[in-house]
């Protein structure tokens, strides 16, 4: 909310400037017209009295009082200067914008099985010891698309062998963000119920009133845990009106692991196994899309596209609150004249 100035009859200044300026100048120039028509009035009359020299009297200061006294009646200038901005009317208006928006509710469905240990997302990282698993890399482009996104509702449900919502939706971002640093591999299992987590974000967003509902599914493997069948999961997504974009990743071919074996940690390499049909069909079948993240660059490409494809609507109405301020400009312009006024007629008052 801003403050501004404004003169809501600015249009008087194009007449009333023009005046002042001349009646001003007329004020400021009276003293030196009255002498030169008292010279001209005085030129043919002969001297009532005669002087043998005026240096003495040219030379006598200037009385204090007269100077006062021309100051003191200056100050009309400024009270008619005052009263004029007062006839322009000034206001103080507040700018107020009122923000409507047509959120989307969004749930992350984040995979924490075992297999996220891989240290292939890190693929720029050519040592093995400083790279970070996909889990990592994964909560970190995640952070970053939950930033992005301050008009939306955002929740986090985490799976392996079981699914459970770690986040309910929410506008909070700094705890859905509290939240999704707490997730740890191995958090819900080692397996992947695949169909189990896409159920319990189903749940979550079958009774939002947002005009969009969405699911971010984001996994690096195939489903071999839980009751409930991928793709039966994703038709009652479809159902209830939930879209949903699957994302895989990890490398193709193999990908290394480090393992803890008796003679201490050791890098081993594991082939890739992501069931990108099933995901696909999943995404097809609700109107969403699936995507293959090989490195982070290739997910952090992968999240803000799909911020692309879910914009949230955001509409904006802006108007002003006037309040007349006439009376600042009114009320000195008052205590300036009877300043004038008491003075002139009191201690600077002109004798006959």
């Amino acid at each position: 909310m801003t403050e501004q100035l404004v003169f809501a009859d600015a249009r008087w200044l194009w007449v009333l400037l023009p005046l002042y300026v001349i009646w001003a100048l007329l004020w400021w120039l009276r003293p030196r017209l009255r002498q030169i028509a008292a010279r001209r009035d005085s030129g043919g009359d002969t001297a009532a009295l005669a002087y043998s020299s005026l240096g003495h009297a040219l030379r006598t200061p200037r009385s204090g009082t007269l100077t006062a006294r021309r100051l003191v009646s200056a100050l009309r200038l400024l009270v008619v200067a005052l009263v004029l901005l007062a006839v322009m009317r000034p206001q103080t208006g507040r700018a107020l914008t009122e923000v409507s928006t047509e959120g989307i509710d969004i749930v992350l469905v984040i995979d924490t099985s075992g297999s996220m240990r891989a240290l292939d997302l890190d693929a720029h990282e050519r040592s093995l010891s400083r790279r970070r698993d996909r889990l990592e890399v994964a909560k970190g482009v995640v952070e970053t698309f939950i930033a992005a996104r301050p008009n939306d509702r955002v929740g986090l449900v985490v799976f392996g062998e079981e699914a459970f919502t770690q986040c309910p939706l929410t506008l909070d971002h700094g705890v859905a963000a509290t939240f999704l640093e707490q997730l740890e591999i191995g958090m819900a299992g080692d397996a992947t119920a695949i169909g189990s987590a896409v159920g319990v974000a189903t749940k979550r967003l079958k009774d939002s009133d947002a005009e969009s509902k969405v699911a971010i599914l984001l996994t690096d493997g195939r489903s071999n845990a839980g009751s409930l069948s991928p793709l039966r999961a994703a038709e009652a997504a479809a159902a209830l009106g939930v879209r949903l974009y699957t994302i895989g990743v990890g490398t193709r071919g193999q990908a290394p692991f480090v393992v803890e074996t008796g003679f201490g940690p050791r890098v081993v390499y594991q082939d890739v196994e992501i069931d990108e049909e099933t995901l696909r069909r999943m995404a097809d079948a609700t109107g969403g899309a699936y995507y293959r993240a090989e490195d982070e660059a290739g997910l952090e490409q992968i999240v803000e596209r799909i911020d692309e494809l879910e914009k949230t609507e955001i509409s904006q109405e802006s108007y002003m609150e006037y309040e007349e301020r006439f009376a600042w400009l009114v009320a000195p312009a008052v205590f300036l004249l009877l300043l004038e006024v008491v003075l002139l007629d009191t201690r600077l008052r002109k004798l006959p």
